[in-house]
């Protein structure tokens, strides 16, 4: 579908774009604005909650701790200095890492050690009641004190590379404060990666409401990464059985990949299930997994969609990819944890470029492109989420496992729907081949019968042909016969007005120049009438005018029409009459007729303007309708009848055609005409899906019928 990216079917996709990456926006909006925690920080390491009720509302600490760079202090070592020293603590913000921060003129690394403490003030209602704090994973090792108790130690904190074992770990320690306040210590040291400090959020709560907000947590990952292996597993059998389609390959690896890392992030359920889990192996999986992904992605991309991806846009993802996974296996995590903004990048790079294909895709109407594309934008935003908050500018966390989910069972659906339908194409070609072989034996079985069908339908198209062609040369003498008609019709009146023009320019009689320049008037006039009546009929027979169908009223346009032309008629010396009968009374709502009011109308004055032309003064013209029910349909029949000549019996199958003139005996020389009236009332009428007749004997006027089909509503 390369109909354009400025086509229709393109703008409606960037309108499915754009309202996805709302909607996107809007949810992380409410997930950062949900009033689920009170929003308060502690200010100089003073933290007051005596207004809130943390035992059923836990909040998300947040604010200026006291800061004891390059210290481990226990809380018993921070009470004597302040007793010997009085107070001269630092203040840094939590949370946040301490790399950057400007301690006297300098900007701090990302390795070092430090202390924290803040001290929080509990309402009445808090106190004696039992807590809990949920501690995120801190870089990269730390202990923590509660009211000089030491209740929570991940790793092994010391002053030095050599003392320190970095590990990683989520954990929620209970407590039950005895007074009014409670503080918080936390040693912490990192040697071994680019950050230290306190990254995340820490929570203070009830002990029963953090419990089960923690263990929501885990079973949401317990899902999403259960979801992921199972249809990871699943599509790599898929492959074994089927190894032709290499989708089901990538696809299933992307899968699987991205559910061993769910395990990795979050709640660190690899730690959970295996306490003693390498935790530098832990950090070489994640990223090598954030490496491969980009190459996976656009090699099943190739798989689903062929021939978008460019060789050298394929070769440079393998060089790249390459590359940063041999410097993540080669270097230690202090290294290449640094390159986490390029990997991810690089892997936001990869999925704009497949986008940009998935637009084209979902133009061109591909099946499963539009789908692909949407759940792409989802994965996008919360991945470039994900890197933005693993750096410390996203306060929205690990949404990436979610929003590879919704991307995977989606492609789960595609891959499904396509195995599918190549079963199911199986089946049909099977079919068709057996009903085409059965085809075949019924044609060799009856090839005789065959012949004679064929031969048959040979001789009718024939017979056909020569109707058509019949017709067709009655049609060029018709034609040729309109010609002289009109020819004749045309050289009298010229003549005469040329006569006329050279008698007044000759001053033959100019008394009666005027009478000669009236005569030369009304014969332009007659002449200009019938080019346009010829014109007219010419658009009608080929099918160049149009039509304004709607329903109207049959009596109330017969009313209408009479009441505009009764005058008309009148004037002419003839008497005009509208004859309804009893159709008033019998519902006139039933006689509504699908029609072009104008069009008709003009049908309808040329047989009235007929009747007046061929009627002598003192006539009468009486305009009539009736109707008439044929099986299941309606019909409203309308008549022109006047009290003229008449038109000889022999005559009344001819007189609709187009070069066709009455010859009545013994007509008046004054009565004149084109004869393309009929021919033109023939034509609209036709169109309307009616029909039109004449009846007379020859010597008592002449009956015009129009018959139009009616519309049948229900309930009526």
């Amino acid at each position: 579908m390369m109909r354009g990216i400025l086509r229709f079917g393109s703008r409606t996709i960037f309108l499915y774009i754009a309202a996805a990456v709302v909607v996107g926006l809007v949810a992380g909006y409410a997930v950062i604005s949900a009033p689920d925690s009170p929003k308060l920080q502690s200010e100089e390491g003073i933290l007051d909650l005596t207004q809130v009720h943390v035992s059923e509302n836990p909040i998300k600490l947040n604010g200026e701790w006291a800061f004891y760079w390059q210290e481990l202090l226990s809380p018993e070592d921070i009470r004597i200095r302040s007793a010997r020293d009085g107070n001269h603590d630092r203040w840094i913000r939590i949370p946040s890492s301490w790399l950057g921060y400007r301690l006297d003129g300098r900007q701090l690394k990302g390795t070092g050690f430090a202390t924290f403490r803040v001290v929080i003030e509990l309402s009445e209602q808090d106190r004696n009641k039992r807590l809990a704090l949920r501690i995120p994973t801190i870089f990269h090792s730390y202990k923590l004190w509660v009211n000089g108790d030491l209740l929570a130690e991940v790793g092994g904190v010391g002053p030095d590379k050599s003392g320190v074992t970095p590990h990683l770990s989520t954990k929620l320690v209970f407590f039950q404060p005895e007074n009014k306040t409670v503080e918080l210590v936390m040693q912490v040291a990192n040697f071994h990666h680019k950050r230290g400090g306190i990254t995340k959020y820490i929570e203070l709560g009830g002990s029963d409401a953090l419990t089960v907000r923690t263990h929501l947590k885990i079973a949401a990952e317990m899902f999403i990464t259960a979801s992921l292996l199972v249809i990871g597993v699943y599509n790599l059998l898929l492959f074994v059985q089927r190894r032709k389609d290499r989708a089901p390959l990538y696809f299933g690896l992307f899968a699987l990949l991205f559910g061993i890392r769910s395990l990795l992030v979050g709640e660190l359920m690899i730690t959970q299930l295996f306490p003693h889990f390498p935790w530098e192996l832990q950090f070489k999986i994640e990223y090598l997994i954030l490496c491969v992904s980009g190459y996976i992605i656009t090699m099943y991309f190739d798989c689903i969609f062929p021939n978008y991806v460019s060789r050298w846009f394929r070769l440079g993802t393998r060089i790249v990819t390459g590359a940063l996974c041999l410097v993540v296996a080669v270097t230690p995590a202090l290294l290449y944890s640094k390159m986490l903004l390029t990997i991810g990048v690089i892997v936001v790079l990869h999925m704009v470029y497949l986008m940009v294909g998935l637009v084209q895709e979902a133009a061109r109407r591909t099946e499963g492109a539009l789908t692909f594309l949407l759940v792409s934008v989802v994965t996008l935003v919360t991945v470039i989420n994900d890197f933005l908050y693993y750096n410390e500018w996203s306060p929205i966390g690990n949404t990436s496992p979610l929003g590879l989910l919704v991307f995977t069972i989606a492609q789960m659906l595609l891959l499904s729907s396509r195995f599918t339908r190549a079963a199911s194409n199986e089946v049909r070609i099977a079919r068709e081949l057996r009903d085409a072989n059965d085809k075949l034996t019924e044609m060799n079985m009856n090839l005789e019968r065959t012949v004679q069908e064929r031969t048959h339908a040979l001789s009718a198209a024939h017979d056909d042909l020569s109707a058509s062609y019949d017709r067709l040369l009655h049609s060029e003498q018709g034609r040729k016969k309109l010609l002289a008609y009109i020819t004749h019709d045309l050289r009298m009146p010229l003549s005469s007005m040329l006569g006329y023009v050279e008698a007044v320019q000759d001053r033959v009689k100019p008394e009666r120049d005027e009478q000669y320049l009236k005569y030369i008037r009304d014969n332009t006039i007659r002449i200009n009438r019938m080019i346009e009546e010829l014109s007219f009929l010419s658009h009608l027979e080929t099918g160049q005018v149009s039509y304004r169908m709607e329903p109207v009223h049959a009596i109330r346009f017969l009313h209408g029409f009479y009441e505009q032309y009764e005058l008309v008629v009148r004037d002419a010396g003839l008497d005009f009459i509208l004859d309804i009968g009893n159709t008033e009374d019998q519902r006139p709502d039933l006689l509504v007729v699908e029609m072009d009011a104008q069009r008709l109308e003009q049908a309808l004055f040329n047989l009235v303007s007929n009747a007046m032309k061929f009627t002598s003064s003192g006539g009468v013209v009486r305009l009539a309708i009736a109707v008439d029910d044929v099986k299941d349909n309606r019909y409203a029949i309308i008549s022109v009848q006047d009290s003229g000549t008449g038109i000889p019996p022999d005559q009344l199958e001819e007189i609709f055609d187009r070069n066709y003139k009455v010859d009545r005996p013994g007509m008046e020389n004054g009565v004149e005409g084109s004869g393309l009236g009929l021919a033109i009332c023939r034509e609209i009428v036709q169109a309307h899906g009616g029909t039109v007749r004449a009846e007379s004997d020859g010597k008592t006027g002449s009956i015009f019928y129009v018959s139009l089909p009616c519309i049948l509503e229900e309930g009526r």
